[in-house]
């Protein structure tokens, strides 16, 4: 049976989203705006739970399955690697938003070219070993990591965001691997509360 990554590639693309929406705002000087420090704030959370549940939960069982494949093994070296290069990033924007220093327009695009190397090369390369070595119940157990990492409170702030301002073919295809109570507490109440956050609102 294989995996289905439908939210993996939602949350790669919510990624290189808010980072678009943010090089936006620094370049037309609102980058102080509430809405887009929220986002910013949102983005940071989110990216950390999913590097850090990769790293936790999901590099570790793939190795295991790869054991004595110098070149898968290399490869995940290569993703802990890069997430580490992308932290020192985050934080220098942080400073930067912080201090509305010069250089940060020139941070966001590094930060969003080191970020997006790192998602094509998970998505070239790791995804389809993970889809050869894993198994639909390796996947639920990491997928169950991140739902229990999120909660119910944090997977009211995740699902929104993740369709926000996505293609309506890409979302219906990120709201069709919820379950059903997920997406009618989606669309009665967490897309509501999401909106009235202003979320990016300003970029």
């Amino acid at each position: 049976m294989s995996i289905d990554f439908t939210a993996m590639y939602a949350s790669h693309d919510a990624f290189r989203r808010d980072l678009e929406r943010l090089a936006q705002a620094v370049a037309d000087g609102r980058a102080d705006a509430p809405g887009v420090r929220a986002g910013w704030e949102n983005f940071k959370r989110q990216l950390h739970i999913h590097h850090t549940a990769e790293d936790s939960d999901l590099w570790p069982r793939v190795r295991e399955r790869v054991a004595g494949r110098p070149r898968d093994l290399a490869l995940l070296d290569d993703m802990e690697a890069e997430h580490s290069r992308i932290d020192p990033l985050l934080d220098a924007v942080d400073t930067a938003l912080a201090d509305g220093a010069p250089e940060l327009p020139d941070l966001v695009r590094a930060l969003a070219a080191t970020l997006d190397d790192h998602l094509k090369h998970e998505e070239d390369s790791a995804l389809p070993l993970m889809q050869e070595v894993l198994t639909a119940a390796d996947w639920g157990a990491f997928t169950g990591r991140m739902r229990e990492v999120q909660g119910l409170r944090g997977a009211s702030v995740f699902v929104p965001w993740i369709v926000d301002g996505a293609p309506a073919a890409d979302r219906a295809a990120f709201l069709g691997t919820m379950p059903p109570p997920v997406r009618v507490l989606n669309r009665l109440f967490w897309q509501g509360s999401y909106r009235r956050r202003g979320t990016w609102a300003g970029a």
